[in-house]
């Protein structure tokens, strides 16, 4: 397996939760899985770790990372600088046929909120706002989004919500939807810095990052 496959093999277990924030690496499951020996597993953790994915704890393995309120408010800060780019820019580029995708995967969104459905919403919530940037037609920026919200996105989206924010969240989607029919760059831009706000306070009041001083304890641990 090339180091870059492992890499993302490794990357792609840590944001789908299977291993929790804060848990050990299961060093010798991981390779057993991946077959794999130890050498390209921690190369692979070191990449990683610079990634800001996995926490090296001298002589006593890895664990994966958890994000303290801080840094979940730094990158909430800069996601939201990110999408109220892609959002003028997609204002300027997007064509007519991809404007009906995301108004059709809005519905669909819409739908799974009626029927209660969380997961099913938040894969239709995630798959509009990449739509968006995709939209922009800038690749330097979708890089750049896709590797911040890469260490979000699994707060992002499971974050329970209450009936109140739940159907806040949907009438800013359809507000995100109108201002791009009518390819209202600057509204778009402040409507999403709006949503991503929202939603970052939703993250933290959930408990999805450590505090600073617990943060301390577990270096120490």
């Amino acid at each position: 397996m090339l180091h870059e496959e492992v890499v993302g093999r490794i990357r792609a277990i840590l944001l789908d939760g299977e291993i929790p924030p804060g848990a050990r690496i299961p060093e010798r499951e991981l390779c057993e899985r991946l077959e794999i020996s130890r050498t390209p597993l921690r190369e692979a953790l070191k990449v990683l770790a610079a990634e800001g994915l996995v926490q090296l704890l001298p002589h006593r393995g890895s664990r994966a990372a958890k994000l303290t309120d801080k840094d979940m408010r730094d990158l909430f800060e800069v996601c939201q600088g990110l999408e109220a780019l892609a959002g003028e820019l997609a204002c300027e580029r997007i064509t007519d046929a991809e404007i009906d995708a995301i108004a059709a995967a809005h519905a669909d969104m819409v739908q799974h909120y009626r029927e209660g459905d969380l997961i099913q919403y938040y894969r239709g919530n995630r798959a509009i706002h990449e739509a968006i940037v995709t939209a922009a037609g800038n690749p330097v920026l979708a890089g750049l989004y896709t590797s911040v919200t890469a260490r979000i996105r699994r707060a992002r989206y499971v974050t329970p919500m209450t009936p109140q924010r739940w159907a806040l969240a949907v009438r800013e989607h359809e507000a995100i939807l109108n201002a791009l029919q009518r390819r209202d760059g600057a509204g778009l831009s402040h409507i999403l810095r709006a949503h991503l706000r929202h939603k970052r306070e939703e993250v933290l009041q959930a408990g999805f990052a450590e505090t600073e001083a617990n943060d301390l304890t577990l270096r120490i641990a």
